[in-house]
């Protein structure tokens, strides 16, 4: 019996070694095809000594750091002429019988890599393209009001100023480029800048200005997009809309923007930050809708909120709200009858050098007499408009210095209704995250008017909705990624249980029916874009949207 046993293994042994050399071989071949089909000016790496270089290391995970997973290869890029060549030869190779070992090859574009459940990876049958130096050009232009959106979405009288972008330059260098060449601006930003254009594009774009502007999709007028035709195709809402509304918050499956032409205003020279206490959920919420529906005049530049914990945990609780360290937190001022958590209106007014710091004062004081805070429970710091724009850059590079910045991410973004966010905060914030989570809990409302509805993305139902974002840091001390991940899990089950209307924002799901219910009754309209723009449904596999084709799809 030792004797067969020996020999079972020893067979199965060599089966398994020739199982692999021949998988080598097919990759090897696939490698060569790719080489003298592409033809490119960038480089390719497929790390065939598993040395693990930076670029090919990088792009086996993201952010989120709860996926792995190994590409065929990745590509460094020259120009957009390189991207074509890509496409075309992934294309090329599924229709030509000499290239049946390339006939399922996908395509993953990376920007910074700040997606959080591998939505910009591939496996060994997929390559990455590296999109942080393609088009770095940054260019200021002018052109006449009537090439800006309307209906809800790309207008406002943002004037006749835009800055073309390459899709994968950082928000950072945009607002740098901008400012410090023109006193210049866009209107619409993320809390953190580090991400690409594109990136941002692909799913929408929120942060405090979004009340008033619009996400970010709502602030482009013009795009340059590689199809999954392999076709450059220039977008806008009179040209080609179709595709323009598709890539903006398409997740990447119709095409890889290349470039964007995106509304400038001037900017600011300083920020009056303000953060105030809320007690209660209803004050809170009443007064941050009061603030976004306010017109322009009577309110601020900026509303966002978040959730903490009533308690001196130094992550969660107390401590995080103060905007600078030589002010503390007198928790003496907040009620007997809180609860677990206590809220945080976070606010903003933008002014200018020339103007006097009495009448800034004055405007504050006027615009926040009537809300319902707790009196001496208000923080508030004066700084500039990039530090102000750049604050999230601070914490990244502490959290760097700490250890923690590349631990994994379980983050949960949600959009939810108006009419189940006092459930929601009931159910979840006062139950299932009454300890906090080791990061920030973001929640504040956003006005459905100001997002265009032709473009990819999938909103609640009613005028006001609220982005809920849970920013999960895994930390020494704190629970195991795991149960982080449960707990995310047991918030949804939560929702659909209670029949919350909510949205998944930055969504990530494992089945058709859960795509086909995020998109509920756009997602024929979903379909007929990818059909129409990427058939073989090569592009952004990481999603789980579609399955590659070797045929069109009809």
């Amino acid at each position: 019996m030792i004797a067969y046993l020996e020999q079972f293994v020893s067979e199965s042994e060599s089966n398994t070694k020739l199982q692999e050399e021949e998988e080598d071989g097919n990759n090897d071949n696939k490698k060569i095809l790719l080489c003298r089909e592409m033809d490119l000016q960038g480089s390719i790496d497929f790390d065939c000594n598993n040395s693990g270089s930076s670029n090919f290391a990088a792009a086996c995970k993201d952010f989120g750091g709860l996926n792995q997973s190994r590409p065929l290869g990745v590509i460094k890029p020259v120009g957009t002429d390189d991207l074509v060549r890509i496409i075309r030869s992934v294309i090329s190779s599924s229709s030509s019988a000499s290239s049946s070992s390339n006939n399922n090859l996908t395509v993953a574009v990376r920007g910074n890599g700040h997606s959080i459940n591998g939505q910009a990876m591939t496996d060994s049958n997929g390559l990455v393209i590296l999109m942080r130096e393609i088009n770095p050009r940054i260019q200021i232009v002018t052109r006449n009001h009537h090439n800006s959106c309307s209906n809800g979405g790309c207008s406002n009288g943002g004037g006749d100023v835009f800055v073309d972008v390459g899709g994968g330059v950082l928000w950072e260098d945009v607002l740098l480029h901008c400012y410090y060449s023109s006193g210049l601006a866009p209107r619409s930003w993320t809390d953190y800048l580090g991400l690409t254009v594109g990136g941002t594009l692909s799913n929408a774009g929120i942060s405090g200005q979004a009340f008033r502007y619009g996400p970010q999709t709502s602030n482009v007028t013009e795009l340059e997009v590689v199809t999954g035709k392999g076709e450059i195709v220039t977008c806008s809402e009179n040209q080609n809309s179709e595709l323009f509304f598709g890539v903006l918050g398409g997740l990447g499956q119709f095409g890889i923007i290349t470039r964007a032409r995106i509304l400038l205003q001037p900017a600011p020279h300083m920020v009056r930050w303000i953060r105030m206490v809320y007690c209660e959920f209803d004050d809170f919420t009443n007064d941050a809708e009061l603030l976004t529906t306010r017109a322009e005049c009577d309110s601020f530049d900026y509303i966002e909120g978040f959730v903490f914990v009533n308690s001196d945990d130094p992550v969660n609780g107390w401590s995080s709200v103060p905007l600078s360290p030589n002010k503390s937190f007198d928790e003496s001022r907040i009620p007997k009858t809180a609860g677990p958590v206590l809220y945080c209106l976070e606010v903003a007014l933008h002014y200018r050098n020339g103007d006097n710091v009495d009448t800034v004062d004055k405007v504050v004081s006027k615009m926040i007499g009537r809300l319902r805070f707790i009196r001496n429970l208000q923080f508030e710091l004066d700084l500039s408009y990039v530090e102000f724009l750049l604050r999230v850059k601070q914490q990244e590079e502490e959290a760097k210095a700490n250890g923690i910045w590349d631990n994994p991410h379980p983050w949960l973004n949600l959009l939810i209704s108006k009419k189940d966010i006092c459930g929601f905060d009931q159910t979840v914030f006062k139950k299932i995250l009454k300890d906090g989570i080791g990061g920030p809990m973001l929640i504040y409302p956003l006005l459905k008017s100001k997002w265009d509805t032709r473009t990819s993305v999938v909103l609640p139902e009613g005028e006001i909705f609220y982005l809920v974002a849970l920013l999960r840091f895994h930390l020494p001390m704190g629970p195991s990624v795991q149960d982080m991940i449960t707990q995310n899990q047991e918030i949804l089950q939560c929702c659909t249980k209670q029949g919350f209307d909510f949205k998944l924002y930055l969504p990530h799901y494992g089945s058709d029916d859960q795509w086909r219910s995020h998109f509920g009754n756009q997602w024929s309209r979903f379909v007929e874009r990818k059909a129409r723009f990427d058939p073989m449904a090569i592009l952004a596999p990481g999603q789980k949207i579609f399955s590659r084709h070797s045929d069109p799809l009809l």
